[in-house]
């Protein structure tokens, strides 16, 4: 009975000490980490490619929309995500209590004006309807760009936190209409003018150097970040997914696919 028991308690060692040996990142142990559909998804997939001819394994999980991939990195449902650029985590750090940190930068998708109706910003009419992201930072980046562009103005030191009520001058009358950032493409003929972010504008044919009406340009504070809870900050893994966005054949791969509407970050 002693011996059995010794066995059986050296046999149970061995398995434990084998899982603890299987490093996140290994093929028995895939890095999980989440990601939103369209650029974001497509990008990280070539990471996984490229990182995967490595030795470095990686599993994806896309969202549908900006608040679940957070979500389930806190609850240990991912190791890491890739798509929310730093205004966007600040905000959910301040709402939701998450204690994430960013490890890296992956890349910058360019929000721009899109219009069926018209051909330039000029030739917005009065009471023209203007749909912009519901979520607080991305709706502020469209503020701000709007009023970049002469549309309306914004308060004096209004930032990417700015919403509706930050409209001073609006000669034109324009109404806002927000809307779930994901539908805002689909919703363009509905509108006068739209605006939309890259990982989004792209999936739907819309190139924003080439068909936006006004564009923002490459230095912007809403380039996307490799993100992980804060006691991962110094994990190996994390050091590596995002040193994977540095790679020359992902910066390649970037800007050979999105015409110049998406940009590396790494």
């Amino acid at each position: 009975m002693l011996l059995r028991r010794s066995l059986l308690a050296t046999s149970a060692t061995l398995v434990t000490t084998g899982v603890h040996a299987q490093e996140l990142g290994s093929t028995q142990r895939p890095l999980r980490v989440g990601v939103t559909t369209g650029v974001h998804a497509q990008v990280l997939e070539k990471v996984r490619d490229v990182m995967a001819r490595e030795g470095f394994a990686i599993r994806i999980t896309e969202f549908g929309d900006f608040i679940q991939p957070n979500v389930a990195l806190a609850a240990g449902e991912l190791d890491a995500n890739t798509y929310q650029h730093l205004p966007f985590l600040e905000t959910q750090k301040q709402q939701r209590g998450y204690d994430f940190v960013p490890v890296g930068r992956t890349v910058l998708t360019l929000m721009a004006v899109f219009s069926r109706k018209h051909k330039s910003l000029a030739d917005l009419p009065n009471g023209a309807r203007i749909a912009i992201p519901n979520d607080p930072t991305n709706g502020g980046r469209a503020l701000l760009l709007l009023a970049q562009k002469g549309v309306f103005s914004l308060r004096q030191g209004a930032d990417y936190r700015a919403t509706v009520a930050d409209i001073t001058e609006n000669s034109k009358r324009v109404r806002i209409v927000e809307l779930e950032a994901a539908q805002i493409a689909r919703s363009l003929e509905d509108v006068d003018a739209a605006a939309i972010t890259g990982n989004y504008a792209v999936p739907a044919g819309l190139n924003p150097l080439r068909d936006g009406l006004a564009a923002e340009g490459p230095e912007s504070v809403y380039t996307v970040l490799v993100v992980v809870r804060r006691a991962d900050e110094n994990q190996p893994w994390a050091k590596r997914l995002a040193t994977g966005y540095a790679h020359s054949e992902v910066k390649a791969f970037i800007e050979q696919s999105f015409g110049g509407a998406v940009i590396p970050g790494a």
